[in-house]
């Protein structure tokens, strides 16, 4: 969902869901990412134009990880709180 963030939709996560097949072996790779807690997150700079503007909000990295590890389990995806809504 970072990288969502950060490349301003151009890498979209993906909700992980596991399909089940006896017939073939299935592989998981597991990659973290761990920002400073100082630090702010949002779309890169570089990746921000007229024609593409930011989709997403800037946020400071320990806001985010309370924001969403604190969030209500309602089934709506958190990276939908984290979107810039048109028109504000």
């Amino acid at each position: 969902m970072i990288w969502q963030i950060v490349t301003n939709g151009i890498y979209r996560s993906i909700e992980h869901r596991a399909t089940v097949n006896s017939a073939k072996e299935r592989i998981s790779v597991a990659t973290f990412y761990s920002p400073s807690l100082e630090a702010d997150m949002g779309p890169a700079p570089s990746l921000i134009t007229p024609e593409s503007p930011a989709l997403f909000k800037r946020i400071g990295v320990a806001d985010y990880f309370r924001e969403f590890l604190s969030r209500e389990l309602d089934g709506k995806a958190f990276i939908d709180s984290m979107r810039i809504q048109k028109g504000t």
